[in-house]
């Protein structure tokens, strides 16, 4: 059935901002708090439009973190369908654009998705057992974060202070230092039971982590990053989302720029992956072999190392799609 009514919502920490648009015109417009009983309210007035039909209409919203979802979670128990986009996509299919509010975002929201219909994807709400995966996760990248921004300072001043003085400031950070780092073993103690704890999850986290140099913050957060390989299950995708896959930068006969990974990625997981590919690099076997053979023909280190960035993330992709684990003396059949 085709999308009669477009509900384009802009969400900001406080209040959510409605518009619907049917065909080239903005029927509906309002103001809500973020609240599920807001939510409520605001969808029944939507539903009362003339003829309205929840299998006619689509909800798309900007992806802003925590902030959707009191929205996401209201939506979906109501069965309205839901478009989650990147903000910057929508932002860059806007073109040229002048003034901004609240109001002015919701109804190029609900324009974006009437002229992008046909690119439409629908979201699904991740299971709950990943949901809890995805916050724990999130929670070690911080407490590893602030125990470098502790820990860095203190070994950089080794040899530019007094002995005195670095043990001093040493032992200010102790406690500081003890306690996140109890704090992170308590963490990655929970990841460790949540994963062992479902059938479905210690499966896959088996296979990722059979692959040389891929440990086990980069097999929970590609978990979290793909939804159990639902969400993204070809290695070529998975390479663009972690910032690994090279594109061109030419046009005409004047521009040759260098050829470049983007930067418009998930940063944590290309900063797992390039620890698991400088991990393997520290392995004899396959990779260490390519590295080397590589920089010796005069490759540049650094376009090497995301070659093996690329490979480790194909790997594991080609291990969930066989559902085996990793076989390093695995030769392919020849045709």
């Amino acid at each position: 059935m085709a999308i009669r009514y477009f509900i384009g919502v802009d969400v900001s920490k406080a209040t959510l901002d409605w518009a619907v648009f049917e065909g080239k015109i903005t029927v509906f417009q309002t103001q809500s708090d973020n609240s599920p009983a807001a939510i409520r309210a605001t969808v029944k007035l939507i539903k009362a439009l003339p003829g309205f039909t929840i299998a006619e209409s689509v909800s798309c919203l900007e992806h802003t973190g925590i902030y959707c979802a009191h929205l996401l979670s209201s939506l979906y128990k109501l069965k309205l369908p839901i478009w989650l986009e990147s903000s910057l996509q929508i932002k860059k299919a806007g073109g040229l654009q002048r003034g901004k509010s609240d109001t002015i975002d919701a109804v190029r929201i609900a324009e974006y998705a009437f002229r992008f219909r046909d690119k439409m994807c629908l979201w699904q709400p991740p299971r709950l057992v990943l949901q809890k995966l995805a916050t724990l996760s999130a929670l070690r990248q911080r407490l590893l974060r602030v125990r470098q921004q502790l820990q860095q300072p203190i070994n950089e001043q080794q040899g530019f202070v007094s002995k005195s003085r670095q043990k001093q400031l040493s032992k200010d950070c102790q406690a500081s230092l003890k306690a996140i780092n109890a704090d992170l073993a308590r963490a990655e103690k929970q990841i460790s039971e949540i994963i062992q704890s479902d059938d479905r999850l210690k499966e896959l986290f088996g296979w990722i982590t059979s692959v040389p140099g891929v440990g086990d913050a980069i097999a929970a957060e590609v978990l979290v990053a793909t939804n159990e390989f639902k969400a993204i299950n070809d290695p070529k995708k998975l390479a663009c989302h972690a910032g690994v896959a090279p594109f061109e930068y030419r046009s005409g006969s004047s521009v040759r720029g260098k050829t470049r990974v983007s930067q418009h990625a998930r940063l944590r997981l290309k900063s797992l992956f390039h620890l698991g590919a400088m991990s393997a690099l520290q392995m004899n076997g396959e990779l260490q072999v390519y590295y080397q053979r590589k920089v010796a023909e005069g490759k540049n280190k650094m376009l090497v190392l995301n070659a093996v960035r690329n490979k480790l993330i194909h790997r594991v992709c080609s291990v969930v799609k066989r559902g085996q684990k990793y076989d390093k003396n695995y030769t392919p059949v020849l045709a």
